[in-house]
């Protein structure tokens, strides 16, 4: 989990009265994980965050999931998929399993306030910029940002007038995104070796000019029985502080630093978070493998315990040339293909010094299903790219 912050106005010992400068008395609430044993943070209310109007069941419209039978490689082009108007009901649900969905989102628009009850999420942003609301206050990101929120967080999505379209890439669980903890020491520091330390964790900010909207307001929210619109009568982004190690938070991609070698490298050095049965990787630009006879493009592998699914970011993806692969491409290597650089990577590879592409890995350890949309939007001419 993310280190200790201390925001806004917090009073000097935890669960002890809190006035504020009228002498109105804050309200405290606990966000934590693993009960009351995991991390937490501690938010500091105006109005109760409890005050429940009404509560009422909303159609929850996504697509049934097929298993991936007969079994074979995808490429989809999410280019081509309506994401609707906002970055919540217009989530487009791709692939997905017991541990977690994969979507792409969008849109124009403000995302009603959600909270997605049943696991953390991780939202990687393709293009354009927006500002995350919560009940943590404010938080500024943009492209190639991953963006962590925990789990019951209240948030929602204000795409910024610049920067164009917001296009998100949604990685929703069923469990946690933690960093690795092959990177932290045992009380929780990055350790010197990471690829990533806590100087590159962004977290919200409450506005010094924080002029919440009141109430009532609708806070839409997701658990295993589908969705559900609870009737608020205070506006739930209304804190005037918080302290702990739960919140939202954003790292932008640049700021993984690559682990390279005078030889291949595995996929493993590239891990920038972990999960309940999936790891996710970062693949930014780097130097090439510098042994005098060091294949440079990745060799030919099948994933016996996984499914492999790379979302194509910036670049040139030099080992899938001519394979049709392009911003916003996803592709999907299940467990039993044997998958590999595509015909010519290798020669066009021997003179260049450095690779020039992004894109982020999942890696899920129970067999992906795939949705109708990912079906309609499936180049079915990839099967075909591994041709000589």
């Amino acid at each position: 989990m993310p280190y200790y912050r201390r925001v806004g106005d917090v009073p000097p010992k935890r669960h002890t009265v809190h006035r504020d400068g009228d002498g109105n008395r804050m309200l405290e609430e606990l966000v934590g994980i693993e009960g009351f044993a995991g991390a937490s943070s501690l938010v500091y209310h105006r109005p109760s965050p409890s005050s429940v109007l009404s509560i009422e069941s909303v159609p929850d419209d996504r697509p049934a999931m097929r298993q991936n039978h007969p079994v074979s490689p995808l490429h989809l082009l999410t280019g081509k998929v309506d994401t609707g108007t906002d970055a919540v009901t217009g989530r487009r649900p791709l692939l997905g399993n017991a541990d977690l969905t994969i979507a792409v989102a969008g849109g124009e628009d403000p995302s009603p306030r959600y909270r997605d009850a049943v696991g953390d999420e991780l939202v990687f942003v393709l293009s354009g910029s927006a500002l995350l609301e919560s009940v943590f206050g404010a938080l500024e990101v943009g492209a190639g940002d991953y963006v962590v929120i925990p789990r019951g967080v209240a948030h929602r999505w204000i795409p910024a007038p610049w920067g164009g379209p917001l296009r998100m890439l949604v990685i929703e669980t069923t469990s946690h995104v933690a960093t690795p903890r092959h990177y932290l020491t045992a009380e929780g520091q990055f350790v010197e070796r990471a690829p990533y330390c806590e100087r590159d964790l962004r977290a919200p900010d409450i506005p010094a000019d924080d002029d919440p909207d009141g109430g009532p307001v609708d806070l839409v929210v997701r658990t295993r029985s589908g969705l559900s619109r609870h009737r608020l009568a205070n506006d739930p982004f209304d804190a005037v502080g918080w302290d702990g190690c739960c919140y939202p938070y954003a790292l932008a991609i640049s700021d993984f630093e690559p682990i390279v070698g005078r030889l291949h490298q595995p996929p493993p050095v590239h891990q920038t978070f972990a999960g309940e049965g999936f790891v996710v990787c970062s693949f930014v630009p780097r130097p090439f493998d510098f042994h005098p006879d060091a294949v440079k493009v990745p060799y030919f592998h099948s994933n016996v315990d996984s499914d492999e699914v790379l979302f194509y970011v910036d670049g040139d993806f030099m080992s899938r040339a001519g394979s049709g692969i392009d911003v916003g491409s996803i592709t999907v290597h299940p467990s039993g293909f044997v998958h590999g650089p595509q015909p010519g990577s290798w020669e066009r590879s021997v003179d260049a010094t450095s690779t020039n592409e992004t894109a982020v890995m999942i890696d899920t350890f129970r067999p992906l299903e795939v949705s109708a949309v990912a079906d309609s939007v499936n180049d079915e001419a990839y099967l075909g790219s591994w041709w000589e």
